[in-house]
């Protein structure tokens, strides 16, 4: 089954990426080096490309990230420098020479109700809560938005320049690390239902969606009696380790809080298959005038042309 085309209706442009570590082993566990590699990446490549990064949180074998983004191009081209800079200094960090995300990730466009985007911003602040790891989306122990949210402060990481490096190791010279790190700041903006309200406000409403998933850990907790895994056992893991046993329900493709919005979606989304596969037909059998892409479609590539001999 091949993948569905990369799309971002008109509207807020919210939307919600997900990817997961090659065999979903534990190559994104907690600890500073990483949560700071992680967050100098993001907050970089989201500059670079125009992003606005809403929210984020890292688990120990997959990531979630909540941004906005209006141009499917804008949103690949982000994803493949911060996927690339991410993976390499994984690699660095944990002595691992495979590949980091061998799928491509998977972006969900989120409707423009108000009711939907709050949802998805709960589900990135409880993860990791409702897997029975931690009691609070504060404690989570790796790289999250949760104290940007709650405060209105930046988020703090670095960018290491790997190529600056390499450059100096050309011309013979000694680069230590400190000299080609810099510092990077993330600055979360809010959800686009809550772009009117004053931060005061938005990190009230935030607190609130905290202190309910906390309710929920804990009455959980004392339904079924079992504990939480805890800070230590999550830190204790081997980057190389995966789970013994891991389970993912289907992705949808977009996320809406009814039905009739999500069908609208399904039906603007089939419309833009359409419009694409028609541009794609004209494109690759040369009737080049006629191929006119919907707006926000990345063009495939065309198919090489062998020199002829002589």
């Amino acid at each position: 089954m091949g993948r569905d085309l990369r799309y971002i209706p008109e509207g807020d442009g919210l939307v919600e990426i997900t990817d997961r570590c090659f065999q979903c082993r534990f190559l994104l566990r907690p600890s500073p080096r990483l949560e700071a590699v992680f967050v100098g990446a993001l907050a970089r490549t989201s500059r670079r490309y125009g992003i606005g990064v809403v929210d984020y949180r890292v688990l120990s074998n997959h990531f979630h990230i909540l941004v906005i983004c209006h141009e499917t191009w804008r949103l690949a081209a982000f994803m493949r420098d911060f996927e690339s800079k991410l993976a390499k200094e994984v690699q660095r960090l944990h002595d691992w020479t495979g590949t980091v995300f061998p799928h491509r990730y998977r972006p969900i466009p989120i409707s423009d109700e108000s009711e939907a985007q709050i949802a998805r911003l709960r589900y990135l602040l409880e993860q990791g809560v409702k897997e029975g790891l931690v009691t609070s989306p504060r404690h989570w122990p790796g790289a999250h938005g949760t104290r940007a949210l709650l405060t209105g402060e930046p988020a703090r990481g670095i960018w290491i320049d790997r190529t600056a490096q390499y450059r100096a190791l050309q011309r013979g010279e000694e680069a230590g690390e400190r000299a080609i790190t810099e510092d990077e700041e993330l600055d979360l903006v809010p959800l686009p239902c809550w772009r009117d309200l004053d931060p005061a406000e938005r990190q009230r409403k935030v607190r609130c969606l905290v202190r309910a998933i906390e309710s929920q850990a804990a009455e959980r907790a004392k339904a079924t009696g079992r504990p939480v895994l805890g800070r230590r056992a999550i830190l204790r893991q081997h980057p190389h380790a995966s789970p013994a046993v891991e389970t993912r329900s289907p992705a949808p493709r977009f996320h809406a809080a009814s039905k009739r919005v999500r069908e609208q979606l399904r039906s603007s989304y089939y419309a833009f298959l359409d419009a694409y596969r028609t541009a794609a037909e004209a494109l690759h059998t040369g009737r080049f005038e006629q191929a006119h892409f919907p707006p926000g479609a990345i063009p495939p590539p065309l198919a090489p042309v062998p020199l002829r001999p002589g």
